[in-house]
């Protein structure tokens, strides 16, 4: 798992063979075998741990944060923010990795993002809005809202400070949710 977490990272998961895991991780071909049925497996694997990981720490976050919307806005996006992006391999295979795999993800990131947007969701639930709007569609953008700052901090030659890339995702979730 040390291996693949490094290597699925960067150089990627699709430039990433067994034999290079393999022989990362000082294991034989055969030991890989009876842990995972292949590299999709341990990919899978990865990203689900990286996104239990994540919802612990944004649903700690949610449940210390004062009882405002605003306040919990902030506090869950601060959270998931300084989590995704305290290692650069977890932020890689959250936001880059997830789409460049193809299919080997998909189920895997939809349950993700299902997830995620259920703890958007219940954390504005008790909250009026000012307009009729549907919460899960409004957690869902706010989500890929957040996906694409995050992949504009990895992939930026001028990577943009974590404190403003939060102040914006802080803004974007605020307004959308209705905080005021």
């Amino acid at each position: 798992m040390t291996a693949a977490y490094t290597l699925y990272a960067k150089p990627g998961f699709s430039a990433t063979t067994i034999e290079r895991l393999c022989s990362e991780a000082r294991i034989s071909n055969r030991a890989f075998y009876e842990c995972f049925g292949g590299r999709e497996e341990l990919l899978q694997a990865l990203h689900e741990r990286c996104v239990e990981e994540s919802l612990a720490v944004v649903a700690k976050a949610l449940q210390e944060a004062p009882a405002t919307l605003m306040d919990r806005i902030a506090s869950g996006v601060r959270a998931y923010m300084e989590f995704a992006t305290a290692d650069w391999r977890r932020a890689r295979i959250m936001h880059l990795e997830v789409r460049r795999s193809g299919d080997v993800l998909a189920v895997s990131r939809q349950r993700a993002v299902a997830s995620f947007a259920q703890l958007i969701e219940d954390a504005s639930a008790e909250f009026p809005v000012t307009v009729p709007i549907d919460r899960r569609l409004v957690a869902l953008a706010v989500i890929g809202a957040l996906q694409e700052l995050l992949i504009e901090w990895l992939m930026s030659d001028h990577q943009p400070e974590l404190d403003k890339l939060i102040e914006v995702a802080v803004h974007i979730c605020g307004r959308s949710l209705g905080a005021t």
